[in-house]
């Protein structure tokens, strides 16, 4: 295959790549997006195999790569949780990380086979986009293996306040450019080495001070990293589907983690420098009523039956539960007793971006009820009942009504401005940020602790009786 050929291919790749991303901005057209991004990479592989492959035993060992990685990867995939999918995206972005140092390792060493100049010669260029792809890469390895500990539950997701922190990571930083300038002017492996292990640092003291409350930001920030460590790369290797892929993951990544981080009303940078300390719980009120109304599957069935509009709050809570397909069993028993039903989704709901717009969309409930925050929250005022199903710290008034609450500031669904506010949980404990919600406590809160998917079950059971 010619270079003009693989070229004119990488495009083309290059191109769905972009109508992928388009086609997954919308739930209408993601699944012609998912199309169009796996017959991009498709082409990208096909035409890497065939271009890039130097020899027959090179070909068999990437064929036997991707035999035993996508093997691999098809048995996660169908053994998955969608509750785990946030972890399992962040341990994803890990590999990514640590591919990139392996190559910007492997090109280092072999400089020749990649056609940046002579081992002890490699051109300026490269050892640059190859310092950056490292750096990149590292940073990307450890700060996505302590988000998978923390949305996996095998660390706290606490932040871990270390002492000057941010004096230590500008401290790192500096270092690393110091040592990416001394790496382009001698080539030194040893200096290589170096800023691998800083930048292996760095990324673990990024994202320990992160709190849970924050955590949707970090998997998208770590999405960026990822591609863009991909790009420097891809610079190395000379690597066009590699640059362009890379670049649209990084930039697409930063503009979801800018678009989340408005959404919270939260500082982009503050967010990279330690989070806001979203599980330090606030001081409670002591002038507050902490009297919480409990009420049962019956009490929640008259309600809703007797309501004009209901509007479903979907959280995490229901994605444990698995309470999906039991809510959109229910919405359609109140819409066929007249009951107007809408579905409110806050930005950072669950743990991952588009947590439940997934569920939902698994559930088959139709997107024109599916509402984000800003189109939907001026109308809880005129619903008769808001039906909360384990979203706790994204109905929280305290982030609109407690300046010294922890996350005062953050946007909110106001579910509590409905006439009625009806929250499925387990028990009356705080939410991923940590602190309590003075939601349980307000006179048109009625509490239906227990199982998410059970409860709502024996809703719909009590609407037929």
């Amino acid at each position: 295959m010619g270079a003009n050929l693989a070229s004119f291919l990488y495009l083309v790749s290059g191109i769905l790549f972009i109508l992928a991303l388009r086609g997954l901005s919308h739930p209408t057209t993601s699944r012609q997006g998912n199309v169009y991004g796996m017959v991009g990479m498709a082409i990208a592989i096909g035409t890497t195999l065939l271009y890039a492959t130097p020899s027959f035993g090179g070909f068999v060992l990437i064929v036997v790569g991707l035999a035993i990685g996508g093997g691999i990867g098809a048995v996660i995939a169908k053994r998955i949780a969608m509750t785990a999918m946030p972890q399992l995206v962040a341990a994803f972005h890990s590999l990514v990380g640590l591919a990139a140092v392996m190559v910007a390792a492997a090109a280092l060493y072999a400089p020749e086979s990649f056609g940046i100049g002579e081992l002890g010669a490699i051109h300026a260029q490269a050892l640059v986009e190859m310092s950056l792809g490292v750096a990149i890469g590292a940073i990307t390895f450890t700060g996505s293996i302590i988000a998978f500990l923390k949305l996996d539950g095998r660390m706290s997701g606490k932040p871990i306040m270390l002492p000057m922190r941010h004096v230590v990571n500008a401290g790192l930083a500096i270092a690393l450019v110091v040592m990416i300038v001394l790496l382009v002017t001698t080539q030194s492996t040893t200096i290589f080495w170096l800023i691998v292990a800083a930048s292996l640092v760095l990324g673990v003291l990024i994202i320990i001070p992160i709190g849970g409350a924050d955590m949707p930001v970090v998997v998208s920030m770590l999405n960026s990293y990822s591609g863009w460590a991909a790009a420097g790369i891809g610079f190395t290797l000379g690597n066009l589907a590699l640059i362009i892929t890379g670049a649209l993951v990084g930039s697409s990544g930063a503009i979801l983690s800018y678009i989340m981080c408005k959404g919270m009303n939260r500082s982009f940078i503050s967010v990279i420098l330690g989070g806001f300390g979203g599980e330090t719980a606030a001081a409670a009120d002591d002038d507050m009523d902490r009297t919480v109304k409990q009420g049962s599957a019956d009490d929640a069935a008259y309600l809703m039956a007797n309501a004009q509009k209901v509007i479903i709050v979907p959280g995490y809570g229901m994605a444990v539960a698995q309470a999906q397909h039991a809510l959109r069993e229910l919405a359609d028993k109140l819409k066929e007793a007249g009951v107007e039903v809408k579905y409110a989704i806050h930005p950072v709901a669950g743990r991952m971006p588009g947590h439940m717009n997934v569920l939902l969309a698994e559930a088959q409930v139709p997107y024109d009820e599916v509402f984000e925050l800003e189109d939907i929250n001026s109308e809880f005022a005129q619903a008769d009942v808001a039906y909360v199903i384990g979203a706790n710290d994204v109905t929280n008034p305290a982030a609109r009504d407690d300046k010294s609450s922890p996350i005062y500031g953050m946007p909110i669904l106001d579910v509590d401005k409905a006439r009625t506010c009806l929250f499925v949980k387990r028990s009356l404990g705080s939410g991923y940020a940590g602190i309590d919600n003075t939601l349980f406590y307000k006179d048109g809160t009625m509490m239906l602790l227990g199982d998410a998917k059970k409860m709502t079950e024996d809703i719909v059971k009590a609407m037929d009786h």
